[in-house]
């Protein structure tokens, strides 16, 4: 009975299932119907931002970019959203890819394949004519980048749905069987929130199309494009880990910035070009640029042009264009931009006179005629231009793939064949840490780097064990080069007395010299005895999401993870610090950078600092041991022990002023001082015009600005009422009360000019008056012979390198009562690398200046101590110069060579004999 029960309630259980089945399956296969239909409906940008992006008025902020892309990608099977990092204001940063199902699916299997082709050296032709056809085009496209450039970022919205919407088409299929699109919705996050929420606050309002009043980046702004090889910003290490990631086919940046009135600038680029660069690579991006402006002209979009004499590729700082020197096609476009989102009407009357004809030129083909120009135009431009340099990719797939290969390849052999063979950098330098500031940042960019197992003599050196060696026959090798080597820019005028032709950017960026380095170049082949002894670096590496407060070295001033997210920087550290004698006070020398980091935790403890001036050192007193001892480990430093206590006390109380004209060089002076921890307050022009800053400040920083900018600011009516104006009148009235009261007041660079002129010092900058063809540095190092028995130039060496950027040269006049800091040679040229006319009008004239006024001092710098974060061996002179405060100054005696200039001196001697000779002759 039981056994007939259950055969009866299983067929039962099987007839209820059945019909079931029979009577829900028509229901699952509607709702799975409406799903599929749900799946395939790709949302539009506008619906879900909530305006048409690209219409005028309107700005896209990165919450609601990032919103949108995560909408895209949970309804599409094309779309993967990917974590990068962090950006410097804690934001959560993200990019995009895009392709087809297929091959997201197998998206570990090409990106191994890219980094195959893209580190070569075990690879056959074979091999990787294989690879190459078998892999993907991985093409990087971003914007935003300049915050201010409004279109890059909103276009890459439209561009996004343009893709995914029209996925089906022939032309996207066939684009994305070859091509992974890494979509970046901004490469300035911050830049753009800051940017769209200043714009959006002021539209309608008298102030809409006003500059913003603070940097679109937290420290450095537009300089976020010249940080590349450095990698100081954590953007820059953000960006250039996500590259070394995927090794990109092409990377394509795009900006605003077109040479009116053309539309777009496209490459090929101006001369002169980077002398390391892949002659495949740049080929590649030649041939780009054609295919973008075809595409335009196809499209009816006029206006598109090349080359010109103002985008030269010169300077390999800029992002989109250092990885030409990693064997990626790399390079920028601009597109033309009014203000923001605001659209504006153009006439001919507006156009330069050699452009008003409209005439047809063989790299300008379609002359723009004028009209409205707005945001929607833009964006349309930017779109076509991306679309054309995906299909580009796409029929070019497996050359692009192919000449990665052979690139590196190229440059291998040619460094196995010509010098320089290998660069050798000994550990025990004037300064320890900075070898490895130098070579961390080349190891982050993929640079690989070995050591000596044993001690060497090779070409007449001895090299000791653990000596770093950069082997040239590798496949950035070139990128190696072109940082380390010594930059000689052309000369391109016409004729000599003709214009000259500036660089873009900077001339000369040589960073041995900059940053104090010694770096000795390999000019033979090394022989299998030094080969067989070198160890490649490598080092345990920190996951690219560690907290920030982890940090596997802190003797580099990169905090957090910084440099050692990749192996082989993460293995390069210095020799282990030293500590020497007994007694309570830490004595510290200024030649090694990182003393000031012990400087800066022991101002922030209140601990006792004082300067011995006879031997340029610093004390710190009642630290305790245990504080003492981490300083040395953590900071790597050579410091001793001493019963005695400086005489001179150091407390310095630091002000620097940042002008609400968002300078860029005042946010890289406050990333240094972060870094360095060095306490200051900012100043603006209220605090300043309120007076009483001696009462709260002992030294004020100026960093490199026109004294137009700092003495009158914004003007009324072009910025909202709190941000216009400068230090004129009450400003300047306050500053020369506060240095005349005994405070110090240290102007960098073109600040200078202000300085000497409100307050009528007697210097003079001797090439203020001269024409460009007279003379012009161009962005380069220059040599000074340095005054180092003064405590501001404490710990550097007789003879350095400066970085010199648009720079006055000082003549000293009738009056004068200071000290000369530095100088240049008395004939010749001092330029060490880059380029440099009118060496005569430098020749014995003063680099920087300590001038007494009153009670006070002036502190004159005619070079940028801490350009871009790249002048490492000039960073002492301006911690020194903020901890140059009365109680240092009336204890240093005034060395009387360093008093006046050579010629200066020569002019009185023969003053002195002119007037004897009268006398006598009487």
């Amino acid at each position: 009975m039981k056994s007939f029960d259950k055969s009866i309630l299983s067929k039962f259980t099987k007839i209820k299932v059945a019909f079931t089945h029979l009577i829900l399956s028509p229901l699952f296969l509607i709702l799975s119907f409406i799903q599929q239909s749900k799946a395939q409906v790709v949302p539009n940008p506008n619906e879900v931002i909530g305006f048409e992006i690209g219409s005028d008025f309107n700005l896209a902020t990165y919450d609601q970019s990032i919103n949108y892309f995560e909408k895209l990608a949970t309804t599409s099977d094309m779309v993967e959203m990917r974590y990068a990092g962090k950006t410097s204001e804690g934001r959560e940063w993200q990019y995009v890819l895009i392709s087809t199902p297929e091959n997201l699916q197998k998206i570990d299997h090409y990106k191994s394949i890219s980094q195959q082709l893209a580190h070569p050296e075990n690879l056959t032709r074979e091999m990787a004519k294989g690879l190459a056809k078998e892999g993907k085009a991985i093409v990087d496209i971003s914007g935003g980048l300049h915050a201010s450039e409004v279109a890059g970022a909103q276009h890459i919205i439209t561009l996004a749905y343009e893709l995914v919407n029209n996925a089906k088409t022939e032309k996207y299929q066939a684009i994305f069987e070859d091509v992974i699109l890494i979509l970046w919705p901004s490469l300035n996050p911050d830049g753009q929130d800051i940017i769209a929420n200043w714009y959006l606050g002021n539209v309608g309002t008298p102030y809409e199309t006003a500059p913003t009043p603070w940097l679109y980046q937290k420290y450095v702004g537009h300089d976020n494009n010249r940080d590349a090889y450095m990698l100081n910003q954590l953007e820059s290490r953000v960006v250039g880990s996500t590259w070394r990631e995927w090794e990109p086919s092409i990377i394509h940046v795009h900006h605003q910035s077109s040479p009116f009135p053309t539309r777009i600038w496209l490459p090929p680029f101006a001369e002169p070009v980077a002398p390391q660069t892949p002659p495949l690579m740049a080929r590649e991006v030649n041939m780009i640029g054609m295919a973008m402006a075809q595409e335009l002209e196809t499209e009816g979009l006029p206006g598109a042009v090349h080359m010109g004499k103002g985008f030269d590729a010169w300077y390999p700082g800029y992002i989109d264009y250092m990885p030409m020197m990693q064997n990626i096609p790399s390079f920028w476009t601009e597109t033309s931009l009014y203000k923001f989102a605001t659209p504006h009407f153009y006439t001919i009357k507006d156009f330069p006179k050699e452009r008003a004809d409209l005439r047809i030129e063989s790299l300008y083909s379609s002359p723009w005629k004028g009209g409205w120009w707005r945001l929607g135009d833009a964006v349309q431009y930017m779109q076509t231009a991306s679309i054309a340099v995906l299909d580009y990719a796409s029929k070019y797939k497996e050359t692009l793939l192919f000449n990665k290969y052979q690139a590196g390849v190229t440059t291998i052999e040619k460094y196995k064949q010509e010098p320089p063979y290998a660069y050798f950098i000994k550990q025990k330098q004037r300064d320890p840490v900075r070898p490895v500031e130098f070579l961390k940042r080349l190891a982050f960019n993929g640079i690989k780097i070995s050591q000596l197992d044993s001690e060497t003599f090779f070409e007449g050196n001895t090299y000791p064990k653990g000596t770093w060696v950069i082997p040239m026959a590798q496949e950035f090798g070139e990128l190696a080069r072109q940082l380390i080597d010594i930059q000689e820019y052309t000369d391109l005028r016409e004729s000599p007395d003709g214009p000259l032709e500036q660089p873009y950017d900077a001339a000369g960026w040589t960073l041995p010299y900059q940053m104090e380095v010694e770096v000795v170049a390999a000019m033979s082949p090394l022989p299998e005895s030094i080969s067989s002894s070198l160890i490649p670096v490598k080092g345990i590496a920190l996951e690219e999401n560690t907290d920030t407060s982890i940090d596997l070295s802190k003797a580099d001033f990169i905090g957090g993870a910084g440099f050692d997210t990749n192996e082989v920087a993460a293995g390069i550290v210095p020799l282990p610090g030293t500590l020497k004698g007994s007694g309570g006070t830490l004595v510290i020398d200024p030649k090694e950078n990182n003393s000031f980091r012990i400087i800066g935790d022991a101002m922030n403890q209140n601990l006792a600092i004082g300067f011995n001036g006879k031997q340029q050192t610093y004390g710190i007193s009642n630290a305790s041991r245990s504080q003492i001892q981490k300083w040395v480990k953590d900071y790597a430093v050579n410091a001793r022990l001493t019963s005695t206590k400086p005489k001179t006390k150091v407390h310095s109380r630091i002000a620097v002023y940042d002008p609400w004209t968002a300078s860029m060089d005042m946010g890289w002076t406050r990333w240094l001082l972060d870094n360095f921890n060095i306490p200051y307050v900012i100043i603006r022009n209220a605090d300043i015009n309120n007076g009483s800053l001696n009462d709260r400040f002992d030294v004020i920083l100026m960093a490199s600005e026109k004294p137009g900018i700092i003495e009158n600011g914004f003007q009324k009516g072009m910025a909202p009422p709190q941000y216009a104006g400068g230090l004129k009148g009450m400003g300047v009235r306050n500053i020369d009360s506060f240095v005349s009261a005994g405070g110090t007041l240290v102007c960098l660079n073109k600040s200078t000019s202000f300085a000497i002129n409100e307050l009528h010092l007697p210097i003079e900058n001797n090439v203020q008056e001269l024409t460009k063809s007279q003379f012009f540095t161009g962005g380069s190092i220059l040599e000074v012979t340095n005054n180092n028995q003064h405590p501001i130039m404490a710990g550097m060496p007789e003879k350095s390198g400066v970085f010199v950027f648009g720079s006055p040269v000082f003549k000293t006049l009738d009056g004068f009562d200071g000290e000369i800091l530095s100088k240049y040679q008395e004939k010749g040229s001092p330029l060490l690398s880059g380029y440099l006319v009118g060496e005569e009008y430098m020749n014995d004239k003063a680099a920087a200046v300590d001038v007494r006024y009153k009670d006070g001092h002036v502190i004159l710098f005619g070079f940028q101590p801490q350009w871009r974060g790249q002048s490492m061996g000039t960073y002492r002179a301006l911690f020194n110069a903020l901890l140059y405060t009365n109680s240092i100054a009336k204890n240093h005696e005034v060395l009387e060579e360093w008093s006046t200039t050579e010629d200066e001196k020569t002019e009185k001697e023969l003053e002195v004999k002119s007037i004897e000779q009268k006398q006598i002759s009487n």
